[in-house]
């Protein structure tokens, strides 16, 4: 394989990831905060207007941009400046009257839309972010260019001011709304707003780094771009099946709110507002799910116009190579945090969100385990639509949101499991996914996936790394609750208990894990040649 090729996309994903650390512990800042602001119900609300938002936006950026990555890349790859530039001139216009249509739904029809969801105090949050979709669809398209040129850097930049201005806004206005003695939903408003005001600075900031880096003067010898239309079939071809299979899940998963609600409620028999309080609990047990996938996104955002220019310059079994070997990266760096989450789902629970209802633990447990396959499914999923098998993913998340809601209509409606059913549903969904995605990458790709190299290392270490986990916890809080003994205000002596035990705890599973990696070689010094500085990390922790 390329040295060059193997360098961009773990280039790009190695400053993508910087960024995502950035963003995670500002989302923190942002997202546990106003958990505890909130409360559970009111999280509820947030988390049903952010569920409406989201399908608005998958719909408009989750299928365009990539499609848009890849054509640049091939352009360029090709030698095809002009291309290159009409493309995204056709694209921005396109994600600009998408993105308009949205926000104009959401702001026009709030009231609407919440009560849809059986979650009618969910309509001020819903208005207020209506904005944030035609701004997020225009950003999209600037990222989507600049990502074409395997360049990351912009993409990082504005993600983290967009989240620096979405937690000052949003727990700002949470934490005034809340003193103020204001309505729930209008805190939940207001914390909401937030994402509004981070996506328009986020988009002013992409804006003016297009037009200072990408200066569209006179070429020598230009080539004869492919007609306005031409362009915008091509971006529809590419587009609307990646399109479609991220939002039949993003639909899935606004079914699945509903569906949640309305079950608690008449199968279950919960009251509106004890459903409304699973509900938040269950938003805030997500807000920690979500950790090990942001991750890895930006793995797929920097693999697919590798693998694209690898398949334009049919150079299949470079392609082919990078494919598994994200997915083998992609193992290592999801599966110890989701191993994590489950094995501590408990005190993490406790230390982040100590007012949160009891299921808290439990949920997270599962949805610790479902965090590992959404992972592996997101990157397949990756690695298809850059070999141009875009309908593929349509079908395996068809199956896996299939399951997802029939899982989750007969165990929610179980008024013994109530809530957990909804991440054992999610289990089942990506489990689904992932065996779907596997079965087509085997017959889309020159070389099959080789199991063994991408899973069964990082799995083994993973299985060492929990184990210390749990032992470690579950030994120190039995010592320390025998010699510790306080209460002061709210700080008490088991909260300090769950504390140290939980930290020890997980700097003893991080060291047994890259002790294993190392010893188990699930990471290779050839792996660490490609990202920033890997060549003296891999000296330092002795990885051949």
């Amino acid at each position: 394989m390329s040295d060059n090729k193997k360098q961009n996309y773990l280039h790009g994903a190695a400053i993508l990831a910087a960024g995502v650390v950035i963003m995670k512990i500002l989302g923190a800042i942002y997202k546990i905060p106003l958990g505890n602001i909130l409360g559970d119900e009111g999280y509820g609300y947030f988390l049903t207007a952010y569920n409406i938002y989201n399908i608005f936006l998958t719909l408009a950026t989750a299928g365009l941009p990539v499609a848009l990555s890849r054509m640049i890349s091939e352009a360029n790859t090709l030698g095809r400046p002009m291309q290159a530039r009409r493309t995204f001139k056709v694209a921005l216009v396109t994600f600009a009257i998408v993105g308009m249509v949205g926000t104009v739904i959401m702001y026009m029809l709030p009231a609407e839309l919440a009560i849809a969801m059986n979650s009618p105090k969910s309509a001020q949050s819903i208005w207020a972010l209506s904005p944030a979709v035609l701004l997020c669809c225009l950003l999209s398209a600037y990222r989507g260019y600049c990502q074409g040129h395997s360049n990351m850097i912009p993409t990082t930049v504005g993600q983290v001011l967009e989240v620096i201005m979405k937690v000052l806004v949003g727990v700002v206005l949470a934490l005034v709304f809340t003193r103020q003695g204001k309505s729930l939903p209008m805190c939940s408003a207001g914390a909401i707003f937030g994402v509004t005001v981070g996506s328009l600075v986020a988009m002013l900031y992409m804006f003016w780094y297009k037009r200072r880096n990408y200066v569209e003067g006179p070429i020598q010898n230009p080539d004869v771009p492919a007609s306005h239309a031409r362009i915008m079939k091509d971006l529809l071809i590419i587009g609307i099946p990646i399109t479609l299979g991220a939002s039949v899940m993003s639909i899935i998963s606004l079914i699945d709110n509903k569906l949640v609600l309305y079950q608690l409620q008449m199968a279950a028999g919960f009251t509106q507002q004890e459903a409304d309080v699973l509900w938040g609990v269950y938003g805030k047990a997500m807000t920690l799910y979500n950790l090990p996938a942001s991750f890895i996104t930006p793995l797929t955002i920097s693999v697919v116009p590798s693998i694209a220019a690898c398949v334009a310059s049919k150079r299949h079994i470079e392609g082919c190579e990078i494919g598994e070997n994200s997915l083998r990266i992609a193992s290592v760096i999801c599966m110890p945090m989701g191993v994590g989450l489950a094995v501590l789902s408990t005190p993490i629970m406790n230390l982040v969100y100590p007012s949160a209802h009891a299921s808290g633990g439990k949920l997270l447990m599962y949805m610790g385990i479902a965090s590992m396959l959404v992972c592996l499914a997101l990157i397949s999923n990756a690695v298809l639509q850059a070999h141009g098998n875009e309908r593929y993913p349509i079908i395996s998340v068809l199956a896996g949101g299939a399951s997802k809601i029939a899982v989750n209509w007969v165990l929610v409606g179980n008024p013994e499991i109530n809530i957990v059913g909804a991440p054992i549903g999610t289990i089942c969904c990506y489990g689904v996914m992932c065996v779907f995605n596997y079965i087509f990458l085997c017959r889309c790709m020159e070389r099959r996936p080789r199991l063994s190299k991408t899973l069964l290392r990082p799995i083994i270490s993973c299985a060492a790394m929990g184990a210390a986990a749990w032992g470690v916890y579950g030994l120190l809080e039995m010592v320390l609750s025998g010699v510790i003994s306080f209460n002061v205000g709210r700080l008490s002596s088991g909260w300090i208990v769950t504390a140290v035990s939980a930290v020890v705890a997980i700097g003893v599973a991080v060291i047994v894990y890259a002790l294993m990696v190392i010893t188990m070689r699930a990471v290779t010094l050839e792996d660490m040649k490609l990202i920033p500085k890997g060549e003296k990390i891999a000296r330092l922790l002795h990885i051949r």
